[in-house]
């Protein structure tokens, strides 16, 4: 694995290959998420779908919710099918197939539509199964350098983050989106190339086989219910469009409504079916149920950056940083750029802190950093009803977020593992997960508001939900601790 003795910063040189292939699947996944609901609201004129930002909103919720929501099967498929090495290749490619789709220069929105249901599809085999992959890198004892890799990894994915919105933006601007969404196409080759080539010697032996292989009947069978289930959902659009009734918004609608449900009948079938939990796994479930609500509210704000906050941006900002124009697209780059300045700080801190601060505390903090953020903004909103104001106005409500990220983000998987019934430890990896879908999905309905509330006074509301949740958890923060018998939250660097 380490490639004829090399290293790469004194890791094994397959962490170089994943390292580059998880930079440039986020560059294409940030690059466009940074223009795609730009690309929905502008008019066919300048060759775009002319959705409302009420639509296009819901829809960039529906795609978020759905890219965290696929990981769940993607996971199990190469658990049972492929194995994690082709996952994460066929997964790469069918992302840069994604992505060509949408490049084509033709005035149907098929395309578009296409495009990003294979991007769905795609990012599910490869986002859960390259982590997988750095994971096996390591002798199961070597955990300190694990976690160093893993930091190593995720600077991957910011340096994708933080350059895509720049580099798609200006590509994209003057309307030439097709030629931002073949920038995103290109990013994504890259990192397939470099994964083939790489990975023809540093990642031999690694993730090559699946951990429970399928039987060949139950293959067939999987295959075949598989089959039946695109037929069925295939078959009640089509019955749906034909009866006239079907519209974006009404879709959007109904998929939030089933991504709701996934939870709930998830945990309900945890806690009443009959799986020989403990009296102490139940009460851990219960107290992690309230911890599940708090994330789902705090991606709900927090992922509005690629719609909401990027029509504030579009609409109602000076587009100007130092003197320099910018695109709106551009605004985007904030975020994974606070991320890398202050992942260490408050690696610093929750180490100098220890067990004084609990993980509800946590995520209390979270949640009124994203509250206050939209405080922020209904500043910025109620200032811009008089003219555009300074971008700065954007930059202060990323940094704000990213102090609410970097307190709930690294803990939601640690949490999740440690409160797992033993019966449910490896399925609820994926649960935390779900959070972030609920609340993209969720999230994405709040345009609704906006045709009965003025701008100032949705982003009021949504902090003021995000804010009391805040103040409940901190409230109740040493109930939830007892019931989940919390001595200490390792930290981890956050999953994005």
């Amino acid at each position: 694995m380490s490639n004829g003795g090399k290293t790469f910063f004194g890791h094994p040189w397959g962490l170089a290959t994943l390292f580059g292939t998880e930079m440039w699947e986020r560059f294409s996944w940030y690059g466009l998420r940074a223009i795609l609901a730009s690309f929905m609201v502008a008019s066919p004129a300048d060759q775009g779908l002319g959705l409302s930002e009420e639509t296009a909103q819901a829809v960039i919720g529906i795609y978020g919710a759905l890219i965290y929501l696929v990981a769940l099967p993607g996971g199990w498929v190469a658990d049972r099918i492929l194995g994690p090495r082709r996952s994460v290749f066929w997964g790469g490619f069918v992302i840069m197939c994604g992505h060509i789709s949408m490049a084509i220069p033709v005035t149907s929105p098929a395309f578009v539509w296409l495009g990003l249901l294979l991007i769905i599809a795609g990012t599910g085999l490869l986002k859960p199964n390259i982590s997988v992959m750095v994971g096996k890198l390591y002798p199961e004892e070597d955990d300190a350098r694990r976690d160093a890799g893993f930091s190593l990894f995720y600077l991957g994915i910011n340096l994708g983050a933080f350059f895509a919105p720049i580099v798609v933006g200006w590509l994209a601007s003057g309307d030439r989106w097709h030629l931002g969404f073949g920038a995103a196409a290109v990013g994504m080759a890259l990192g397939l190339l470099q994964y083939v080539i790489g990975g023809r010697s540093s990642l031999r032996g690694v993730g090559e086989r699946p951990g429970m292989p399928l039987p060949a009947r139950e293959l067939r069978r999987f295959g075949l219910l598989a089959g039946a289930g695109a037929a069925a959902a295939a078959i009640a659009l089509g019955l749906w469009a034909a009866t006239g009734t079907f519209t974006l918004g009404r879709f959007t609608a109904v998929m939030t409504v089933v991504i709701v449900a996934v939870p709930i009948v998830y945990f309900a079938y945890i806690m009443l079916g009959a799986h020989g939990l403990t009296e102490d796994e139940r009460t851990r479930m219960k107290a992690y149920i309230w911890l599940f609500a708090a994330a789902a509210i705090f991606w709900m704000i927090y992922d509005l950056a690629p719609s909401k906050l990027l029509f504030f941006a579009e609409n109602n900002t000076d587009l100007s940083l130092f003197g320099i124009p910018i695109q709106a697209a551009t605004t985007q780059s904030f975020n994974p750029l606070f991320i890398m300045i202050f992942v260490p700080v408050f690696a610093a801190l929750w180490v100098k802190l220890g067990n004084r601060v609990s993980t509800a505390q946590k995520f209390a903090f979270a949640l009124v950093m994203v509250g206050l953020s939209f405080v922020i903004m209904a500043v910025a909103a109620n200032l811009a009803q008089s003219g555009r104001v300074s971008v700065w106005w954007l930059v202060l409500v990323y940094l704000v977020q990213v102090f609410g990220e970097l307190a709930l983000s690294p803990v939601g998987l640690s949490v999740t593992t440690k409160l797992a019934p033993v019966a449910f430890k490896g399925q609820m990896l994926g649960v935390w997960f779900i959070a972030v879908s609920v609340g993209d999905a969720v999230g994405g309905q709040t345009g609704r508001l906006g045709q009965v509330m003025s701008e100032p006074a949705y982003y009021l509301l949504l902090a003021a939900m995000a804010v009391v949740a805040g103040l409940a958890l901190f409230a109740f923060s040493g109930r939830l601790r007892a019931m989940m018998s919390e001595h200490r939250t390792p930290a981890a660097p956050p999953i994005r």
